[in-house]
């Protein structure tokens, strides 16, 4: 089975069209080499897949050819993500909150301008 079938298959990516783009940009590997998306997957091949910054791990169970529901994925693939790259997901949500009360629309430029001093973008 091709692995940008397999990755859309067992639900890493939405469409074909993505995991496609994904490998061809080296963004999948496959026991740390990377792979055009005509690569073959075996049987206890372990991916890897670079979606922003998180590196998540993929133990391959058993190869499938068509897409899977999300209950049935657990058969075909097993997650093997370490903690520490899903904690990186966490790491935005923890810097800067802004709050704006519902219903007063977009930011004005004076406002917008106090945002970014706030968080620094252009300083």
């Amino acid at each position: 089975m091709r692995i940008d079938k397999y990755l859309w298959a067992i639900r890493v990516f939405k469409t074909r069209a993505e995991s496609v783009e994904a490998c061809r940009g080296s963004r999948v590997k496959i026991n740390d080499q990377p792979v055009k998306p005509s690569r073959e997957v075996r049987q206890g091949d372990t991916i890897v897949v670079r979606k922003g910054a998180v590196f998540y791990q993929y133990l391959v169970l058993q190869p499938v050819e068509r897409r899977q529901p999300a209950r049935d994925v657990p058969l075909y693939a097993r997650d093997v993500t370490p903690q520490e790259e899903l904690d990186k997901l966490q790491m935005p949500r923890e810097t800067v909150i802004i709050y704006r009360k519902k219903g007063t629309g977009r930011p004005t430029k004076k406002e917008r301008r106090q945002l970014d001093d706030i968080m620094d973008i252009n300083g």
